[in-house]
Formats: C-alpha cells, structure tokens, sequence
C-alpha cells in the first residue's frame, strides 16, 4: 500500500504537519483514496483484516533476525528507519480503514481500552511486574498454581496491550 497512497496525502501534507495528523483526518483520506479508485467494494472487514496481517508480516520482516535493538534505532541507517516508517504506516492505514468499515471510533475504542487496562493493571500492584492480570484479581490466590497451558504468560513484559 505505500506506493499508491501517495495521491491520498497531497497537498495537505504541509498544513497536517502543522496541525498534526488525526485518526479521523487519516480516516477520511483514506474513505477518499478507496472511493476515488472505487476499491470500496474490496474493502470488506475480512479482506482488510488479512491485508493488515500482510502488513504485519513486512513489519515483522524488518525485525526479523536482528536481535533487541535498543530504542531510537541508533545504528540503523537512515534507509532502514524510512523503510520501517512506511511499513508501520501501512499497518496504521489499513487498522484505521478497517475500523472505519466496521464501524468502530478507533481513537474512543483505544482510550477506553487504556482506561481498561489502568483499573486492570493499577500501578501500585503492578508497577514494574511481568506477571499476568489474573494475578492482581480477587481470584488470583485460587490461580496462583496454574499450569503453563493455562495461558498464563510469566516472563512477559507487562504492557497491558497484549493480555
């Protein structure tokens, strides 16, 4: 996707650096793009879904191989880091085209799920802790002898975003 989303972005690319780029400003560029290509009709929630996870996929490919990698990217070249910025807009893009197809305000859906996360994760008995949500809970001394196929994922960073 990121040869062909270029005519989508012209000639506001300057005011938006200004302003600052919304989810709904991304949302309505890309409703554009489809409509003006009719792709409308190839934009249905599954075939979004896998074009995502194809995206995904490049994403990954970046990663692939390399190890951790410190933050800021320091010893990558400048290439690399355009080309990793172009393929995290492509997943950008098709998240916001689906979730405008399914009908989902992305932006209110992410900051109630942080809001989530917050009463799921509270600072003070997770800070800094890899442990598993179900561990803070009130049952969490009847799940404390689970078993590793339970799902439990100890050893995981405590992000929030992935349980």
């Amino acid at each position: 996707m990121s040869t062909t989303t270029e005519g989508a972005v012209s000639g506001t690319a300057g005011q938006e650096e200004e302003e600052g780029v919304t989810l709904e400003s991304l949302r309505r560029k890309m409703a554009e793009f489809a409509r003006e290509r009719a792709w409308e009709q190839f934009h249905s929630p599954r075939n979004l879904l896998l074009a995502l996870v194809g995206e995904v996929g490049e994403l990954s490919e970046i990663f692939q191989w390399k190890g951790e990698v410190p933050r800021g990217l320091p010893d990558w070249e400048e290439e690399e880091k355009q080309h990793l910025g172009e393929e995290l807009s492509d997943v950008l893009l098709y998240l916001v085209r689906l979730s405008d197809i399914c009908g989902v305000d992305l932006g209110k859906a992410a900051l109630r799920k942080l809001e989530l996360n917050a009463h799921k994760y509270p600072v003070q008995l997770c800070k800094g802790s890899s442990r598993k949500h179900t561990r803070y809970s009130s049952n969490a001394h009847s799940r404390s002898n689970e078993d590793p196929s339970s799902g439990t994922s100890e050893g995981l960073p405590n992000t929030g975003l992935h349980r």
